[in-house]
Formats: C-alpha cells, structure tokens, sequence
C-alpha cells in the first residue's frame, strides 16, 4: 500500500483525499494522510479522512521534514506561493511530488529540484495546466506538421447571475494570479510571452456564445516541447461573454492588479462559489496530413455531479482527477521513476483508460 501525503484541505485537496480513499474502482490502495494549518478545514472531510487528518504549519521544516519521510509521495494541493517550500522538502526527503499550480515561476524552480532528486516530479497535474497538454499533444502528434495548436479551457457556473457571469469555483489566489501574469505562447514559429487579458476571441461551442483570452501557467511546458514544430500555439480561458471588460477594469482602471490580496477580499466578499459549474475543455489543431492541410477538434463538456454519496463541483472532480490519474500512473510504474514528468509526456490513452481519468467521460 502507497502512502500518500496530501498538504492542503482546501477544495481540491479534499476531493483528492475523498477520490483516493472512496475510489468508485478497484486499483492500488493508498494510506491517505491529509495535512493543514486549519483544522477547521477537517470538518467537512469524510470520516475516513478526518481519521488521518493532520495539522501542519508548512513553514515549520522539521515538523514538514519528519511528516513527509513516513510518505512514498506528497501531493501538493496548497497555494501556488508555498510550491518551492514544499518541493524542496520532497526532494530532501526522497518523496514523489505531484502538484497542481498554474505559476511559471514555480514550475520552473520545480524542475530546477527534479535534476538531482533521486524521486519523480511532476507539477502541474490538474486540468489546466494538466489535462489540456496530454489532450493536446494527442491530437498534434497525429498530424505531419502543424501550423495551429489552441487550448482552450472554462471552469464555468451552470446558472451565471451576476456581471461577471463568474462564481468562485476554485483558488482565488490562483484565478488572480493567471490574470496577472505574462503567458507563454508560440507566434509565427517563435516561443515567447504575450499579456494576459488580451487576445480576446468569441466562439460558440453547442449553441452557446462564449469568450476566451490569455491567462497564465495553462500552457504548461507544452510550449517548449513544440517550440520549433508549430507556427502558433497559445492557451486562452473561456468565460461567458463580458467577463474579460469587467476584470479588466478592476484589475487595471481601478489598479487592483497591484493589490492582489484586496482584490481576493473584493471577490471572495461578493461572488459566490458554487458546485453547479461546468467545465469546458476544447482544443482545435491545424496541420497537414499527406500533403493536405486539416483540421482536428478535441472538445469535453464535464458537469459537476454525486460521488462518495456527496455533491462535488466539475472543477474538482477534473482537477482532481487529473492528479490522482497521474499518481495511479506512477505507481503502476508507467510513468518515469526520477527526475522532472512534463504532462505531455503522459500517454493520453493511458490516462483516460484509468479509473480517476474515466471522470473526463461524464458529461
């Protein structure tokens, strides 16, 4: 039996630790233990979980240290800010490390560990980044060349009822932080950045309208991996239409950019979470294939839904998902044992054939 260590109880925390200790069939057994500074947190776990709940204050190294060396693999499921803490601390102590962040900066300090740990380390396991590159890199390998590679993805409310048409599905931190931040992104066959916010596009998906602009991290490394062999790669978020001009005027007519923590108080204070969303993903490729110029669309529509007798969000159940495939993955000894795992290079068939990824089949 594996032992699991899962910092953070948040809401994709505990929808791992639910997934890994109530799987819906049979595979590798995991010894799940779930660890943060708020015990509160633990009250809304199933009573399996809270019997191996753990409080922990990550800063404390020692008590980091000593909990991480009773584990095979940690699964970092804590703010992206915490990221290099808690690899650091896998790598010392000879832990597997799984995370789910968007942030560049982090990922890259990731892979900078992974090139003398004696473990494997694979960031950015949930949806987006995740998913979206195995999805990706699936379709663009079937062709011969490729000219356009788009990824799009949406964690969006079922019922939207406010401006924004946007409740808070996920991270705050993380929703601002892929606002904030320059994007990787491949124009005209050379890698660079580009803005967030910007190159705002509408499209229709099933008859209904929706928008998708640059926002951060959901690219992943696939940038780099296909540097070189597409004219144009890029990742953009979907929202329902006139999400991009509101958040634009907060973050920047009203400068909240420059306080990330006020502007998580604003929208925290105000809108909503909720657990009716659906999530879209949907990535469109452009290529050549025997001399003729094609196009291939991948496209998924995943709704929230009933598991282990409780209601989760879809942005849960995919995130987490995500993740606890690649763990699966891992462990059956399919996936590299040492060094740094980039998402795309996970066989696709592999991880929708696994039992957590069966998740991205309902809809």
């Amino acid at each position: 039996m594996k032992k699991v260590l899962i910092l953070g109880a948040g809401k994709i925390g505990v929808m791992i630790g639910t997934l890994l200790s109530y799987p819906e069939e049979v595979g590798i057994a995991y010894e799940v233990t779930v660890a943060d500074q708020d015990e509160a947190a633990f009250e809304k776990f199933p009573a399996m979980l809270q019997e191996r709940a753990v409080k922990l204050d990550v800063s404390n190294g020692e008590q980091l240290a000593g909990l991480m060396s009773a584990h095979d693999v940690v699964i970092n499921a804590l703010p992206f800010f915490l990221t290099e803490t808690v690899a650091t601390a896998a790598a010392e102590n000879g832990c597997h490390y799984l995370d789910l962040t968007e942030d560049v900066k982090s990922t890259k300090r990731v892979r900078e560990l992974a090139d003398s740990a004696d473990s494997a380390f694979i960031p950015q396991c949930g949806l987006a980044p995740g998913f979206i590159s195995i999805a990706a890199y699936d379709v663009a390998q079937r062709f011969d060349t490729l000219r356009d590679v788009h990824m799009r993805v949406g964690a969006l409310p079922q019922y939207p009822s406010n401006a924004l048409k946007y409740n808070l599905t996920w991270s705050t931190d993380g929703l601002i932080n892929e606002y904030l931040h320059p994007c990787e992104a491949v124009v005209d066959g050379s890698l660079t950045t580009v803005a967030p916010l910007e190159g705002l596009n509408i499209f229709s998906l099933d008859g209904t309208e929706y928008e998708c602009f640059n926002t951060s991290g959901g690219l992943g490394s696939l940038a780099e991996t296909l540097a070189g062999k597409v004219e144009n790669l890029n990742y953009k978020s979907v929202r329902y239409p006139g999400h991009n001009t509101i958040i634009r005027m907060l973050l920047h007519d009203l400068r909240l950019g420059r306080d990330p923590g006020l502007m998580k108080q604003i929208l925290e204070n105000a809108i909503p979470a909720t657990t009716q969303d659906v999530v879209l993903v949907y990535v469109n490729v452009v290529g050549t294939k025997g001399g003729r110029l094609l196009k291939e669309t991948y496209t998924r529509k995943i709704y929230n839904r009933e598991i282990a007798g409780q209601r989760w969000s879809a942005i849960q159940i995919t995130t987490a998902s995500g993740i606890c495939a690649v763990l699966d993955l891992l462990c059956e000894g399919k996936l590299p044992q040492k060094g740094f795992v980039k998402q795309e290079e996970i066989p696709f068939k592999l991880f929708i054939e696994n039992r957590f990824g069966k998740n991205y089949h309902f809809n």
